[in-house]
């Protein structure tokens, strides 16, 4: 049996109904997935757990991998306890996995917040958090961005602006990473029932911020080279640690490729005044490259959009368009789909206007 007072400290929403078990049956949340298996914990206590090639049934009876994060239905009264059946997640974090062949890779699944860490020395910048944004927002998650080591740096308050006109509406705070008082805002969006992932670099500060809000020394953390400011991979892999507040933290390895999945809204997660600008174009199927009655580019003579943020908008955007493709083949392959969109697909992906 499961207990949902204990299972409220790994995650589990207050008020939510719990599922049907029998026998030795109990609800247990992945904290940790390792080549060989996964270590899980039921709001007591951790144990080691194991599936047949590492998948379980899907909420519609398909095999599907655990992620950190998920909840799933394990069974037996030592360890490795079997895990038998996935809960449906209500929100899942992805990325286009490494590699040629399209594949998508899970992050995180059952997630309230993702909180973007980037630190102001050489680990600062505007492309990669706009990338960052377009990934979170496809998945629906509630984003802040944290912006790490504000203490040692002059121009943290003019770089947090920088960022803050850059992202909006998604909140941007500078911070010292080691302050706990620092970081209260943080922690009030994290309360019972409440999970956060952090993303971001190696040597960003992600394992102190978890540090920090734990009140203890959980994480290992490390210092990063001087001549790029880069970090080791002091985390070494994604796991979920229980808060004093009520709410859950999944701590990350830094993450060096973010490979869209084709399910990105780019034009609407973090390009919002170029989506604004098209509808404005004279033509629906105006390029920006010179046309008459192009908004964007009267934006860019009068100095009111910088040609490196729609530079940066095109790669993101023709990245995520082949992704797509790839996606969509692959559907179509495998006979699940028509020649059209495949199921997920969003349908704010257009070039022009509406």
């Amino acid at each position: 049996m499961s207990d949902a007072a204990a299972l409220a400290t790994i995650g589990w929403q207050p008020g939510l109904a719990l599922p049907a078990l029998t026998g030795d049956q109990r609800l247990v949340r992945v904290i940790e997935q390792h080549r060989n298996g996964f270590v899980v914990h039921d709001g007591l206590v951790p144990a080691r757990a194991e599936a047949p090639r590492g998948l379980v049934a899907g909420d519609d009876g398909t095999p599907v991998r655990p992620a950190v994060g998920d909840f799933v239905i394990a069974a037996g009264q030592s360890e490795p306890l079997a895990l038998l059946a996935l809960l449906p997640r209500r929100s899942v974090l992805r990325r286009g996995a490494a590699g040629e062949r399209y594949r998508q890779q899970v992050l995180a699944a059952n997630i309230d917040l993702a909180v973007v860490v980037m630190g102001l020395d050489g680990d600062y910048n505007p492309r990669r958090l706009e990338r960052y944004l377009a990934l979170v927002g496809a998945a629906g998650i509630e984003t802040v961005v944290v912006l790490t080591k504000a203490d040692r740096h002059e121009d943290a308050a003019q770089r947090c602006a920088a960022l803050a006109a850059l992202a909006a509406p998604v909140p941007v705070w500078a911070v010292n990473a080691k302050d706990p008082q620092a970081l209260a805002p943080l922690a009030a969006r994290l309360g019972s029932g409440r999970t956060g992932v952090l993303l971001g670099s190696s040597g960003a500060g992600k394992s102190t911020i978890s540090n920090s809000l734990m009140g203890t020394v959980r994480q290992k953390t490390g210092d990063v080279r001087a001549h790029d400011s880069r970090g080791r991979h002091t985390t070494t892999v994604r796991s979920l640690l229980q808060l004093p507040g009520g709410g859950c933290l999944i701590d990350s390895p830094g993450m060096r490729e973010l490979k869209f999945t084709g399910d990105e809204a780019v034009e609407v997660e973090c390009f919002g005044e170029i989506d604004a600008l098209v509808d404005q174009c004279r033509f629906r199927d105006c390029r920006h490259e010179g046309e008459p009655g192009c908004a964007v580019q009267a934006a860019i003579a009068s100095g009111h959009l910088d040609p490196a943020r729609l530079a940066h908008f095109r790669k993101l955007s023709g990245e995520r368009d082949a992704a797509a493709a790839q996606r969509d083949a692959l559907v179509r392959r495998a006979g699940e789909g028509g020649p059209g969109r495949a199921p997920g697909r969003r349908a704010t992906d257009r070039p022009t206007r509406r």
